[in-house]
């Protein structure tokens, strides 16, 4: 098999990115969390504040997709690579719920989405050149945040709204599973400099996607 030139290989990171962030992605092979609950019966301030984040939720998918596929980009080891990409497959399952609950909220992703998935390439090129275990201790410490993430926005969801509630449980049972791999796999923690700028870049995000 005729392996990929560099151009290649960036003309195949540029389609996924504009799939990414411009496409609904068809791939859920479970079904979709929300399924069997009512529709909701919100007020406008209840479904705007949802809608905002649900919009978050789904940037934060986005970026992952970046992460995951620049550390794929980078990584030494077929093995990690191969695991990076598949875990990209996976992430493609949360952007195709994110995006039906925006739908059902009539709202619209991020505008500042190519910003987070192009950001986030970068920084998984950056630790896949470090190398396995601090590729791995990136995800692991990445997922965990994310856990935290999902369950402030649990905390932020109207009482009656069990549709998005089922959709954010399941993606917070998932993105730790992640973690758990990925210290299985042989991650290291990362200092704790590095864990504080990784939470500071995931609070200007949210920030910014909530509200553009």
């Amino acid at each position: 098999m005729k392996s990929l030139s560099l151009i290649d290989k960036v003309i195949i990171e540029i389609e996924q990115s504009l799939r990414t962030c411009h496409v609904k992605p068809h791939i859920s092979e479970r079904p979709y969390p929300a399924r069997d609950i009512d529709l909701d019966d919100f007020d406008e301030l209840e479904k705007q504040q949802v809608a905002r984040l649900m919009r978050v939720n789904n940037a934060g998918e986005v970026a992952a997709q970046g992460l995951y596929r620049g550390q794929a980009s980078s990584a030494k080891d077929l093995t990690i690579q191969k695991d990076m990409l598949v875990a990209a497959r996976e992430e493609n399952e949360h952007l195709n719920w994110c995006q039906t609950r925006l739908e059902e909220l009539g709202a619209q992703r991020s505008l500042l989405d190519p910003v987070w998935y192009w950001g986030s390439f970068i920084l998984g090129l950056s630790a896949g050149a470090a190398g396995n275990k601090w590729s791995l201790g990136f995800v692991e410490e990445t997922e965990k945040q994310v856990g935290r993430h999902l369950d402030d926005h649990l905390q932020q969801l109207p009482p009656k709204d069990e549709r998005t509630r089922n959709i954010l449980k399941q993606m917070k049972t998932d993105e730790l599973k992640h973690a758990e791999n990925a210290h299985k796999a042989g991650a290291v923690p990362l200092p704790e400099t590095v864990q504080k700028a990784m939470h500071l870049v995931s609070k200007v995000m949210t920030f910014s996607a909530f509200r553009i």
